[in-house]
């Protein structure tokens, strides 16, 4: 089964409980090829707060399915290859079981699992609909994002702002969102073009957003975006289109 906690939480038991009240809340965390970091990821999520955990198994070729499934996450498998398709399978399944708030968050344990907290907190709490965990406002461990990926967050959220007023200053993707603001917004982009997708629909949509800090550390082993000059390539391209599908579509 999975660990509540690997390491002294920072928030009490009574306080998470505070933020849950009512609402179920699902997690879930596309992978492909993180076996080396899938287990320390469901060890660190607070589990105390979320009903479900699910990991997508986006085709991967290691152990990741197999560990996650022993460590009792819900595993589902999506063999087509894709950021935004492994979502969409996560998304459908949750969305299907009736929860009413998803937490997304990535399996290379760049992100901290714990701080999902403060994300269900400011959702829950403050009535926000979704909540950006923003690596440019929080602490970073030196190297852990790269310096296109740096620029392309500075650019991507510079265009949102001047063509839409959005007021991001990431896009990372450990993030929270209701249930019924995410099918108001109706997800379709399958690969890199998918969290910029959800916040330029969000804010197209009127939906009440905001952002926390939030801390990232290097990643357990290679990204398969930032650290390739293709996946880069490819990934910046998708932002870049997206931003000017929708921002044409206004037009």
């Amino acid at each position: 089964m999975i660990s509540t906690q690997t390491t002294p939480c920072p928030y009490d038991l009574a306080r998470i409980r505070r933020a849950k009240g009512e609402h179920r809340i699902a997690v879930i965390i596309p992978a492909f090829n993180e076996d080396r970091s899938i287990l320390r990821v469901l060890e660190d999520i607070p589990g105390a707060l979320v009903d479900e955990i699910v990991v997508v198994n986006n085709n991967s070729t290691d152990n990741t399915a197999s560990i996650a499934a022993a460590a009792g996450a819900t595993v589902l498998h999506e063999p087509r290859r894709g950021y935004g398709s492994a979502c969409l399978t996560g998304v459908a399944y949750v969305l299907a079981k009736g929860y009413d708030t998803i937490v997304f968050i990535d399996a290379d344990y760049s992100d901290h699992p714990e701080e999902m907290t403060e994300l269900v907190e400011k959702l829950t709490l403050e009535n926000y609909e979704m909540v950006i965990g923003s690596r440019a406002m929080g602490e970073r461990e030196e190297g852990a994002m790269l310096p296109q990926a740096l620029f392309g967050n500075w650019l991507a959220t510079r265009l949102m702002k001047l063509i839409w007023g959005a007021q991001f200053s990431d896009l990372g993707p450990f993030r929270a969102i209701r249930a019924d603001a995410l099918r108001r917004i109706g997800m379709r982009d399958t690969n890199y073009g998918w969290t910029i997708e959800m916040q330029i629909k969000a804010t197209q949509l009127g939906l009440r957003c905001t952002e926390i800090p939030v801390s990232y550390r290097r990643r357990i082993g290679v990204s398969k975006i930032t650290g390739t000059i293709g996946g880069t390539v490819k990934a910046g391209w998708k932002i870049l289109f997206t931003i000017a599908r929708y921002g044409l579509g206004r037009r």
